[in-house]
């Protein structure tokens, strides 16, 4: 009897940790956004990963949580993106959005093993090298999944071996994650020159469009967006 008592008391631990497994990691398949073919998108999936927000950052990105995305927002009605956390520059010293303010901002949630990730790395690097010099700047967060990408050197070694030349800083605590409220990899913000998000783009696809946000957003004056 005590052997077939272990034996059960075992079996339901094991039940328990397949099951907490299951909540914390999954799939998803994205909507089909406007315009995309849809044969594509509906075979497109993103791995994403539930974390919940704790009481020191539900204040900070209660306006995140209510953007929709690839929607260009008005100055008037886009959230100030929150800070970046603490992390290590890879490509760059480190950066604040106060020392970006002026230029256009794209904020590239990923993780270099992240299949769909590497799928939106050369429209990611092309935007970098046509934009750069006219004031966009993209910053790479890297928000591991796997054991192997919290490892810094092997993210510095991931970085030159993918061709990426803008900056990368590590996530590895969720920090900036949590605080811009992301679910999935990739997930795209732009930010305007006045560090305001006004485009919002989760998983692959939409290239024309985000770049077009930029364009817009590069174009704007920023005496005229200053409040």
């Amino acid at each position: 009897m005590k052997l077939s008592g272990i034996i059960i008391i075992v079996a339901i631990a094991l039940g328990s940790l397949g099951f907490i497994a299951i909540g914390r990691h999954r799939q998803v398949r994205p909507e089909s956004a406007p315009g995309d073919s849809g044969a594509a998108n509906t075979s497109k999936v993103i791995a994403t990963l539930e974390v919940g927000t704790d009481s020191s950052t539900a204040e900070e990105n209660s306006s995140v949580t209510e953007l929709k995305p690839d929607m260009l927002l008005t100055a008037d009605s886009a959230p100030k993106a929150p800070a970046f956390a603490e992390g290590s520059w890879i490509n760059s010293d480190s950066l604040t959005l106060e020392k970006l303010r002026g230029r256009v901002v794209l904020v590239e949630f990923w993780t270099f093993g992240c299949y769909n990730c590497r799928n939106t790395l050369p429209s990611i690097k092309e935007w970098d090298a046509r934009y750069r010099a006219r004031g966009l700047t993209i910053v790479g967060v890297h928000t591991p999944e796997t054991e192997s990408e919290y490892t810094l050197d092997n993210v510095r070694r991931e970085v030159p071996a993918l061709g990426i030349k803008y900056p990368v800083v590590t996530d590895n605590d969720y920090k900036t994650w949590k605080a811009y409220n992301v679910e999935a990899w990739p997930t795209i913000f732009v930010l305007d020159k006045q560090s305001r998000i006004r485009w919002l783009h989760v998983g692959e696809g939409s290239y024309e469009e985000t770049e077009g946000a930029i364009k817009t957003l590069l174009s704007e004056s920023q005496e005229r967006m200053a409040r």
